[in-house]
């Protein structure tokens, strides 16, 4: 495997991509058609921006959350600064071939209404593995923002320039938001088979818990174990059952407590340690923000 390429600005990426001077430093709208050629074989490469994909010649299955689906028409990758992604040459060469790029630095957003409200799209935090298949509707509503926006910085820049480039991006972002809810519903089936491995595993826990330490389950353990990244599995629950990953593990393990401390003569330290925690303190103080009482209120019956 080839050493990571790790591309700090737009102008690094459009070097990278020999595609000459980007017409804006903070982003920039890519035809990956003309790009399927440029470097044979696997690269990696880790960024320090936004980058949204589209592509519908991928020869392989597309892969969600690790399982293989039969999809070949096209999907959706999200990727948030810091992540890692392979990118290879295996194409499936057709005559309606499609793919484009949108990235965008922090840098663009920071300080805008955007930039506010950007951790509130959490696909960006998905592995690119949990890549979203588009419908032919939402291809082309995608498609046509994409379009704007090129055309846009085609432009040349005036006052208004950076308040529609953002308007754009912002359109791009919610349609994409949009899809990815959208992708919770269809896939309900297969999320509730998540939900209940989910429970499955913190019975477990919570099971065997007397015989550990320190061993408190983390939504990324706990992401680690169904095989989908800690981002998805937390939006996947929320959508599911109103709680998130987080919230699931709390419920679990704040019901076992109760019931030790009504069926048992263990000490709030023991029943803390017994349940995966290393300080008893902060155990009592889960349970009181999640109870209203302190564990030896709730054992009085107070």
């Amino acid at each position: 495997m080839n050493d990571i390429i790790h591309l700090k600005t737009i102008s690094d990426l459009c070097r990278f991509l020999n595609i000459g001077p980007a017409n804006h430093p903070l982003i920039a709208v890519l035809d990956l058609c003309k790009l399927i050629d440029q470097y044979p074989g696997e690269v990696r490469i880790r960024t320090d921006f936004y980058s949204i994909m589209f592509k519908n010649y991928c020869r392989n299955h597309m892969r969600y959350g690790r399982k293989t689906l039969d999809f070949q028409d096209g999907n959706l990758v999200c990727i948030a600064p810091g992540q890692v992604i392979t990118i290879d040459n295996d194409i499936e060469l057709r005559e309606d071939m499609l793919g484009w790029g949108v990235c965008f630095h922090p840098d663009l957003i920071r300080g805008t209404s955007l930039g506010a409200v950007i951790r509130d799209h959490t696909y960006f935090g998905y592995d690119t593995a949990e890549a979203l298949h588009l419908s032919d509707k939402e291809k082309s509503t995608l498609l046509e923002i994409v379009v704007k926006l090129r055309n846009e910085l085609n432009e040349s820049i005036d006052d208004f320039s950076r308040r529609i480039i953002l308007s754009h991006l912002e359109l791009l972002l919610n349609y994409t938001l949009r899809c990815y809810g959208r992708q919770f519903i269809t896939r309900s089936p297969s999320h509730r088979d998540v939900l209940h491995r989910v429970e499955s595993i913190l019975i477990e826990h919570i099971k065997n818990g007397s015989k550990r330490h320190n061993d408190l389950p983390t939504v990324r353990s706990l992401a680690e174990q169904v095989n989908l990244s800690p981002g998805y599995l937390s939006d996947l629950l929320k959508k599911e059952t109103g709680l998130s990953a987080q919230d699931h593990i709390h419920r679990m393990i704040i019901e076992e407590a109760k019931d030790q401390l009504k069926q048992t003569e263990r000490s709030v330290s023991e029943v803390a340690f017994s349940l995966g925690f290393e300080y008893p303190q902060y155990f009592s103080r889960l349970f009181k923000q999640k109870t209203g009482l302190s564990p030896v209120e709730y054992r009085k019956g107070e």
